[in-house]
């Protein structure tokens, strides 16, 4: 099983994004696998994808609820969530490596994985995943 991050959902999803087709080959690299996706992973790409400060044409709120929908429902897709083990990671890991409040997203998301037996996080970012132990991002390019 391999995580989607926000990043990778937002270039893959997005037309024109810079990232559009490193996202789509990731997709097809990766097409045997089950994906891992969190709640919050959606909540962030619908407040992303229709913000209009980061695209010049952003996603209508109802076509952005619909694709999230669609990952969320995909049979390629296993739903995962937050527990009281992956809270407790969380809170470890934000005391253990002194992370701040622009860390927290980042550092839930992990957690929720890590302890969902995820290991492996499609991402365009690197620093959000590689620094918790075991948690090895697949980067976009």
């Amino acid at each position: 099983m391999i995580g989607v991050d926000t990043s990778f959902l937002v270039a893959f999803e997005t037309a024109g994004h810079e990232l559009n087709d490193a996202a789509w080959d990731l997709a097809r690299r990766y097409s045997a696998e089950t994906f891992a996706i969190a709640p919050q992973v959606l909540s962030e790409f619908i407040h992303v994808t229709t913000d209009p400060r980061r695209f010049e044409n952003p996603l209508s709120m109802s076509a952005a609820r619909e694709r999230a929908l669609r990952w969320w429902q995909a049979t390629e897709t296993q739903q995962v969530f937050p527990t009281a083990p992956a809270v407790e990671l969380f809170a470890q890991w934000m005391e253990e490596f002194s992370l701040g409040r622009k860390r927290i997203l980042d550092t839930m998301l992990a957690a929720v994985y890590k302890t969902c037996g995820v290991s492996l996080v499609l991402s365009s970012n690197a620093r959000d995943f590689a620094l918790f132990p075991g948690m090895h991002p697949v980067l976009l390019g």
